[in-house]
């Protein structure tokens, strides 16, 4: 195993979930090793407190001629239930073949750390680096970074730079360096169905009194029109439709529809009509239940009329949706179609606008550059369907946009069991932090 490896699989075993209390400790020595690493390496490094999880903010030494490229990461990461599926220890970190297997290879410890050990071979190399660097790495992402926006404004000065750069995304396919131009916002919220005041006798009641699970069910079936299209209105109002050069580049790509069918194991796809696979997931608004429940949940029968009954949703937006305005017009749609049998209660949740940037801008085409020279091959122009809410942030604050250089694969299971990260595009991101501030210095 090479030094950089050894390094990484150091990092790895901290146990750094920021939404489990447990390990805040943990956490926080995580941080640490961060700071420590960034100050071997020559840069200066200090650790932000915030009202959560600490900040690591390190920087080279600032040339006055030379354009600052901040680099964002996330230290913490998300829980590792159910663990009986891991195949190994999820803090102890395996390499079987070309993956490294641990929990935080891939979201996001290995892609910031070989960004981190691109600087230091430039350092080692050349004794200097071609532009200002700055590195932001937080330990709240996978909580939805709540201290970093706050963070960002309080410190706007000493974080003033050109562009940020984030390998929090991914390739999509082995070998086929992706920049991703934007990423689809998000809005959530819940709503409660409540009938009688106790659960009922279904058979002494029912057929004369209203069933909360029927109704979040008939709710819930409101939310699509046959065609796949989100029927709340007023909700397709503001969304941009797709460049005719989007869907030309992605109708170019591999099949996303066979690609989705194998990634998800479902037996047949459905959606929006008129849309492709890829054109659903990384440029259309959706409307999706993420929970539903109510009533007898036990084994065998219990013959009942829940009092109440729920669903999470969760609406993905694309420009220029306006994440509040959704989530007013959602809970209108959903008091409108309540019957008045029942009362329904919604409660709004978290939300975050949807990002996009010019892949044609100098910066954009400066990070082409640089992917091409990392993987050896012309890269692809893509939306993802996910959110990193932060990444607005950054430009609103700020005032930058974020090139979104991908290193993970479609089969780095993410946020589930058995995480994985290869070696290669490991190595890779190292190959690409030099080039990339190669090309950004230019």
């Amino acid at each position: 195993m090479t030094p950089q490896l050894a390094e990484f699989f150091d990092f790895l075993r901290f146990p750094s979930v920021s939404t489990d209390s447990r390990h805040r400790e943990d956490v926080r020595r995580c941080a640490g090793f961060l700071v420590d690493k960034c100050r071997s390496m020559g840069l200066s490094a200090e650790l932000h407190e915030t009202p959560g999880h600490p900040i690591v903010v390190a920087r080279s030494t600032p040339k006055p001629d030379r354009p600052t490229v901040l680099i964002y990461g996330h230290y913490d990461v998300q829980p590792v239930d159910p663990v009986a599926e891991w195949r190994i220890p999820p803090f102890e970190p395996t390499l079987v073949g070309d993956k490294i297997y641990a929990r935080g290879a891939t979201d996001n410890k290995g892609q910031h750390f070989a960004h981190l050990l691109g600087v230091e071979e430039t350092l080692k190399a050349h004794g200097d680096l071609p532009v200002n660097v700055i590195f932001l790495i937080e330990g709240e992402e996978e909580i939805g970074s709540p201290n970093l926006a706050p963070f960002l404004a309080a410190h706007r000065d000493a974080l003033k730079c050109d562009v940020c750069a984030v390998s929090d995304t991914g390739m999509i396919a082995p070998g086929i360096p992706t920049l991703t131009y934007g990423l689809r916002g998000i809005a959530c919220l819940e709503f409660k169905i409540h009938g009688p005041a106790l659960d009922l006798h279904s058979g002494v009641y029912g057929g004369a009194v209203p069933n909360p699970a029927t109704v979040v069910a008939r709710i819930v079936a409101s939310l699509h029109d046959d065609e796949g299209r989100v029927r709340v209105p007023g909700f397709y109002d503001r969304v941009l439709s797709l460049e005719p050069w989007e869907r030309e580049m992605w109708a170019s790509l591999p099949d996303g529809d066979a690609s989705t069918l194998e990634e998800t194991g479902v037996p047949g796809l459905w959606g929006e009509a008129g849309y492709t696979a890829l054109e659903r997931r990384w440029g259309r608004p959706t409307a999706e239940v993420n929970g539903i429940g109510g009533g007898y949940q036990g084994e065998g029968s219990k013959t009942v009329i829940p009092r109440e009954a729920m669903a999470k949703l969760s609406f993905r937006l694309v420009p220029d949706q306006r994440p509040q305005e959704v989530l007013e017009l959602a809970a209108a749609h959903l008091r409108a179609v309540c019957p008045e049998s029942c009362r329904i209660e919604v409660e709004l949740g978290h939300s975050g606008p949807a990002y996009v940037m010019d892949p044609h801008s100098p910066h954009g085409k400066a990070a082409q550059r640089a992917l091409t020279r990392a993987f050896s091959g012309e890269p692809r122009l893509i939306r993802e369907g996910g959110s990193i809410p932060i990444i607005q942030a950054i430009k609103d604050i700020l005032g930058i946009d974020s090139l979104l250089l991908g290193l993970a694969l479609p089969d780095c299971q993410i946020h589930a069991p058995n995480e994985n990260f290869t070696v290669s595009n490991f190595e890779g991101g190292i190959r690409l932090n030099r080039a990339l501030l190669e090309e950004l210095a230019g």
